[in-house]
Order: structure tokens, then sequence, then C-alpha cells
């Protein structure tokens, strides 16, 4: 099986490099630079006309949404139980993945891209510290639900590199995150994972090579 991943740093693009990397899967990575609008090219457009990262090429085959791919990876590694097998805990995984996509997401794109908001002359702050304001209680939110745990389910799972993501990239903002402990412990215990040194390890690396372009 020949499997390419779309990749950009800092993306959730990240989010399935973990897994397939958790997986020992052999995948290339196809690096998308979204700084540079590479994802709105002709080329990328033909194969994910939705210009996002992350997409993944399966035998040819296109994959797009992160939640989709995460459901293709567990599934295609099912020994590793990415996604429990338990159907009630199984849909609480699905859940808690459509929260991060569908809820904490779009704050971090209100502060990142706040002219996709409002785009009246100078309205970027107040649209920022509104996304913030709210991100902060998605994280509150999060910070109780790992009280007293290491992951958000019974193991690793999905959850947790979807959430790892979020809570990093929510982390590069003005809002204060180091208040939601609980959620920090996540972060140190992910990125004391193989894998997610592997990543930050290759997110150091493309960043370098944009910057010598």
């Amino acid at each position: 099986m020949k499997l390419t991943l779309a990749y950009c740093p800092v993306a959730c693009s990240l989010v399935p490099y973990i897994l397939l990397t958790e997986a020992k899967a052999q995948f290339e990575t196809m690096v998308i630079n979204l700084g540079k609008a590479e994802h709105l090219s002709e080329k990328y457009l033909a194969l994910n006309p939705k210009g996002k990262v992350p997409t993944l090429i399966i035998d040819g085959q296109v994959l797009t949404e992160n939640i989709a791919i995460q459901v293709w990876i567990a599934h295609q590694f099912p020994s590793l139980e990415f996604l429990p097998k338990e159907p009630m805990k199984y849909a609480q995984a699905l859940s808690l993945m459509s929260w991060c996509s569908s809820a904490i997401h779009p704050k971090l794109t209100q502060q990142a891209r706040p002219e996709r908001y409002c785009d009246l002359p100078g309205s970027a702050q107040s649209v920022q510290e509104l996304g913030s304001h709210s991100l902060l209680e998605l994280f509150a939110i999060a910070n109780t639900m790992l009280e007293g745990r290491q992951w958000f389910l019974d193991h690793f799972t999905c959850v947790d590199a979807y959430f790892y993501w979020c809570f990093r990239r929510g982390s590069m903002f003005k809002g204060d995150t180091s208040i939601f402990k609980n959620c920090q412990r996540h972060m140190h215990l992910m990125e004391q994972r193989p894998s997610v040194q592997k990543l930050l390890a290759f997110e150091k690396e493309v960043q370098k090579s944009f910057e010598s372009n």
C-alpha cells in the first residue's frame, strides 16, 4: 500500500502524521507551504478542491477531512485501538474528535485569520479577543475532562492526537493556557511519545527549509 500525506508544519495535518507514525506505517509526505498559498495551487486543488491539509492519498485514492482520515487509519491498524472497540466508547471518541473539529478548530482559525470572520477596518483585534475568550472556555472543559487521567479515554486514541494539536496550536496565541494544568500535562505526556518526537523533529526540518527558500 502506498500512502502519501499532504502536510504543513503547525497545521492539523500533524494529527495523521502522528497516528501513521504510531502505527509504524510507511508513508511519504507531500509538504505544502500554506504561507506561500501552495494549497491553492492548480496542482493541489486538482487533488483536493477544498484547498486544505491534511489530504491522505491511499493507493491513488484521495481521502480528505481530518476525522475521516483518522478513522481510516484506526480501522487500518485495528490492533492499536486508535478508536475503542466497544460501541459506546467508540461513539464517545467520535464525539470528542468532532468537538475538536467543529468547536475548537474554528476558534483557532478566528485568531490566526480574523479577516475570515469580519473584514471591517480595525475589527481584527476584537475578533481575535472574542475567539481567545471562547477558546479558553473550551480548554477549561477539556481540563476538567482530563482531571485524574492521562488520556481522554481508557488509553491513547485519536482523540489525544487531535486534542494535542488543538492545545499546542492554542498555546501559540495570546490567551494564557498555562492555567490548564491537566491540558499542559497531557501535552507534555504526548511529547514524550516517540511518534510526537519524530513529528516535532520533522516539523523543525520543514520549517527550516521554508525559511531558506
